[in-house]
């Protein structure tokens, strides 16, 4: 009997039942070892030597191992197909002292096929992968080790820097800063409705003052505009009709997964990773028992086997016609320095619709199936084909224009759209038809609607907009993204409201100290030449220790330098009050933790008395009989939500920010925030209204 190690117990029930009972496959839970903990574990003075050790509580697995692996024949690692993946497999082969009899399999999909091709056609391991990953590793201990102690010294214990993370932060504070800076200026549109003489109405709006782009700094130049139009003629000066094609999108990579799942379907980034994996190890499908729905999902290469690319056409054929299936398989261009030794992220099977797998997957589990089901199927299906219809209108020297789009032919719409995905009707299906317009046509103008607007500031990351900021510098990979924005949000240096990513007072403290300090090593052009870097000691370009050494050198002389020269925010942190603790008679302050400010007493240690620090929102609760505040609160994991002053007497909490607006369509005392897939609106409190309004910072005026 020969021996299978993979790294999940799920990977390895679904591996387990394609190999039969020659095989024994087990879990070795991930890494089986790394560097300590406690210590640097890294000999600079010695080409910096890696001290390993095993990974706290898997000694047993590790015993487990050892003692199948003497018992057994040939040993297959099959850990996943990345540096990750390439490195446990390494150390699993130094831990077992096995040279002989032991191989490395690879494979991109956990299926029957895959899997005994994959034992038939076993390869060494492959050290340029071990050796990046062992580079990336050292790299990010050393920044680590060396930065943190300096942000304890200066700013609070328990704080800490990474190599990678500390970019993405500082991405997130230079957003806020641009934000604060923002000055919005007033601008206005003017809208006509205009009539044909048979009564049909559609909109244009006001393009050219002359020859000129028109700019409508005012509400006195608007009214002027629209006293002046009002005497006007409005005549068809051109209508133009062109065919256009939308081409598909590529199926999906670790990085446009994320982001479509956090834009379509609301998933966090770690949520979208977790939900792949499961998805890629294998689930229990009925009659066809436990298989991987998947292909490996941390790649970045959009590539498409050929035997894959046959097998969606012919579904497409078979399901949705002829007409909309390519005459030639469609292929996709993968960025610079992409691993084209992955696909991308694909079904197994394109057979296997969505619909026959819903009593077999859980909510989530389906929703990112279909997503990554349908994106497959839309790569290998003809393009969509709209008409759009260009028209402009002259009113004297003033020229207005209409646009319109039809669609003729859905092409890969009909298997993948926004609207088709989210519930709601997206982008890609709206159909704007104007009416039959000939030029020199004349028509009636109906109303004018002059509209106010304001410019508004670039908006705070999303986490989609974070991986694809990320993917778009080059910093990290497609196994980084996740862990880099968790991170940074579990440091408590960033925080998530209304799926947005706000930097927090801390992060944007930690985030100036490491600018002003070391900012050359955590920028973004440094962090993305650092990422090349690595990938050229995967290709067997460079020397892993030279990597190392280039960095640490002048990294090391730029930490002493900011020894000296970092500013202490300790006491910036500490805000004195005229409050007495109630517990030892102390005098209590306002400190910075985890979640932003609280009080707390000035004897800490010896007195640990603390409280929140109460954040109102100017509304009043709506419960009967409850004369209590709402305010801000947080769970224990530091989420925001809002809650009755009163508590525990009073239980009322909501996710949703209150707003001092009264519903107008059942009187309930407040609307609170909601953000949603088409915008953010203001929603009735209680559950039964169905009241709800759009935010928006147009108003008209009336004709008159």
């Amino acid at each position: 009997m020969d021996l299978v190690i993979v790294e999940s117990p799920a990977k390895a029930r679904t591996i387990g039942k394609f190999l039969g009972k020659n095989f024994c496959v087990e879990a070795c839970m991930g890494h089986v070892r790394d560097l300590p903990k406690k210590r640097l574990g890294v000999d600079r003075a010695h080409n910096f030597k890696p001290t390993y050790v095993a990974v706290p509580g898997r000694g047993k697995v590790i015993k487990m191992l050892k003692q199948k692996s003497e018992k057994m024949g040939k040993v297959y690692l099959g850990a996943d197909h990345d540096r990750e993946g390439e490195a446990i497999c390494w150390h699993l082969k130094e831990m077992l002292g096995k040279e002989n009899g032991l191989y490395r399999i690879i494979f991109n999909e956990i299926t029957p096929r895959s899997i005994q091709e994959a034992v038939k056609n076993p390869s060494p391991i492959d050290l340029r992968k071990v050796n990046a990953q062992q580079a990336r590793r050292i790299l990010d201990r050393l920044v680590g080790y060396m930065v943190s102690p300096l942000l304890w010294r200066k700013v609070r214990k328990g704080l800490s820097a990474g190599r990678v993370q500390s970019v993405a932060l500082r991405l997130i504070c230079e957003r806020e800063d641009e934000i604060k800076s923002f000055t919005p200026e007033e601008y206005w549109s003017i809208t006509a409705e205009l009539e044909k003489q048979n009564g049909q109405k559609f909109s244009a709006k006001l393009e050219k003052i002359g020859k000129v782009k028109a700019r409508i700094p005012e509400l006195e130049k608007a009214q002027s505009i629209v006293e002046a139009l009002r005497e006007k003629k409005f005549i068809v000066k051109s209508v133009k009709d062109t065919e256009e094609q939308k081409n598909p999108p590529p199926p999906f990579i670790t990085s446009s997964l994320q982001q479509e799942a956090s834009n379509l379907l609301g998933f966090r980034a770690r949520r979208t990773m977790r939900v792949a994996q499961q998805l890629y190890e294998g689930l229990d499908i009925g009659e066809e028992g436990r298989t991987g729905l998947i292909t490996y999902m941390r790649t970045d290469s959009v590539r498409v086997s050929k035997e894959a690319q046959k097998m969606g056409l012919k579904f497409i054929r078979e399901k949705f016609g002829a007409e909309f299936a390519l005459q030639r398989p469609r292929d996709y261009r993968s960025r610079k320095g992409a691993q084209e030794a992955h696909e991308a992220i694909r079904p197994t099977e394109a057979g296997r619709e969505p619909d026959k797998l819903k009593n077999f997957l859980t909510a989530e589990q389906l929703k990112l199936y279909e997503l990554i089901w349908r994106r497959f199927l839309a790569s290998q299906c003809k393009s969509a084909c709209f008409k759009r219809t260009s028209v402009r209108i002259t009113a004297g020297k003033f020229e207005f224009s209409a646009n319109g789009s039809k669609i003729l032919f859905r092409g890969f719409m009909v298997v993948y759209s926004k609207g088709r995905l989210s519930g709601r009707q997206g982008a890609d299906e709206k159909q704007v038809e104007l009416p039959h317009l000939e030029e020199r046509e004349v028509l009636n103008l109906v109303k004018l609607l002059p509209g106010q607007h304001w410019t508004k500031p670039p908006p705070r990351y999303s986490e989609g907009t974070l991986v694809k900021a990320l993917e778009e510098k080059g910093v990290g990979r497609p196994s980084t993204y996740a862990p880099i924005i968790s991170t940074i949000q579990e440091r408590g240096y960033v925080e998530r409201k209304d799926r947005r990513l706000f930097a927090a007072e801390l992060g944007m403290m930690v985030n100036g100290l490491l600018v002003k300090n070391l900012g050359d090593y955590f920028d973004v052009k440094f962090t993305a030449e650092m990422e090349s870097d690595l990938d050229k000691i995967e290709e067997g370009e460079v020397d892993w220790i030279q990597v190392v050494e280039n960095f640490y050198q002048p990294f090391e002389n730029s930490v002493e330098k900011a020894k000296q020269n970092m500013e202490n925010l300790k006491q910036k942190l500490v805000e004195e009050t005229d409050e007495i603790c109630n517990k030892c008679g102390g005098m209590m302050v306002i400190r910075y933790g985890r979640y932003g400010r609280f009080i707390a007493c000035s004897n800490f240690p010896k007195c640990r008395n603390t409280r929140h620090i109460i954040v109102e929102t100017g509304v009043n609760c709506s419960v009967p009989g409850c004369n209590g505040k709402i305010i801000e609160r947080r769970t224990k994991r530091g989420r925001v939500f809002y809650g009755c002053s009163k508590y525990p007497d009073c239980k009322f909490v909501s996710w949703y920010k209150p707003v001092p607006l009264k519903c107008e369509k059942c009187g309930a005392s407040f609307l609170v925030e909601k953000r949603t897939k088409s915008g953010q609106i203001l929603k009735c409190i209680q559950a039964e209204c169905d009241y709800e309004r759009i935010y928006s910072e147009i108003h008209h005026l009336s004709e008159s």
